[in-house]
């Protein structure tokens, strides 16, 4: 499949800010281990909401403008709650096999080509509004193609992570990245390996599944086949460092 160049035709910093990007929401309905948890109740501080009108929230919180905020789902019932609360649906195909495909073909659909697109979680409904500033902040320096954030494991954390790997269901996936914040890269097991006699923190990332792409990096993303490492490892973003897209990871802080 053709390819792209990471590092090809840059957008403008001028051009790359939250004001001037697309948030895309992917909702699908068939969920492995939870079907319908969009439309599931979430208690939160506006009373119980489905879990999409929070995420949905969350993207305004950050983008500020309702009319960037496109929820894209497969599915009839998540696309009338979505409008009932006031949100922007695109149906998208339900054979989409992940978020970033979905995100593509909605953008496809859509017929526009902003500067920079986030691919904010439909199940995600607590990301800070500053994860996608500091995104967006990676991006305007130009050179990327994709962003993505990454929080720096607290001890704590680490050792939960081990517990849930020793029961054989991993409750995080890692990053490792070189010294330019470029990702080598992402896995459902504890990366980089530590001896248990290490000393201090942990230098573990643990990956936060944001995204924000310039159109060019979807277009590519479609076009190109399914990587193995994606198939096995079960992640989507796998499939850009197979094509030679360079992944930019960008620490963010949990401020609580």
């Amino acid at each position: 499949p053709p390819r792209m160049s990471p590092r090809s035709s840059p957008p403008s910093s001028a051009a790359l800010s939250i004001e001037e990007s697309l948030v895309i929401i992917p909702a699908r309905h068939a969920a492995r281990r939870f079907p319908g948890k969009m439309l599931a109740p979430l208690n939160g501080p506006l009373g119980s909401r489905s879990v999409i009108e929070y995420s949905w929230r969350a993207a305004l919180a950050a983008r500020g403008d309702a009319a960037a905020v496109f929820v894209a789902t497969d599915h009839d019932a998540i696309a009338a709650e979505v409008r009932g609360f006031g949100g922007q649906v695109v149906m998208t195909d339900p054979a989409c096999r992940n978020g970033t495909e979905r995100v593509a073909q909605a953008l496809e659909r859509l017929g526009l080509r902003p500067p920079l697109v986030f691919n904010l979680q439909g199940d995600a409904p607590l990301t800070p509004a500053w994860f996608l500033k500091a995104l967006a902040e990676r991006m305007a320096r130009g050179g990327a193609a994709v962003a993505t954030p990454v929080l720096k494991t607290t001890p704590e954390a680490y050792r939960a992570f081990l517990e849930d790997a020793a029961r054989d269901k991993p409750g995080a996936t890692t990053a490792v990245f070189d010294r330019q914040g470029r990702a080598l890269y992402f896995s459902k097991r504890l990366l980089p390996y530590l001896p248990a006699d290490h000393p201090g923190a942990p230098p573990v990332y643990h990956h936060v599944g944001l995204y924000a792409y310039t159109p060019e990096a979807l277009d590519a993303y479609r076009r190109a086949e399914v990587s193995m490492l994606e198939q096995l490892e079960g992640l989507e973003q796998l499939r850009f460092l197979n094509e030679g897209i360079a992944i930019e990871c960008v620490e963010v802080e949990d401020r609580g």
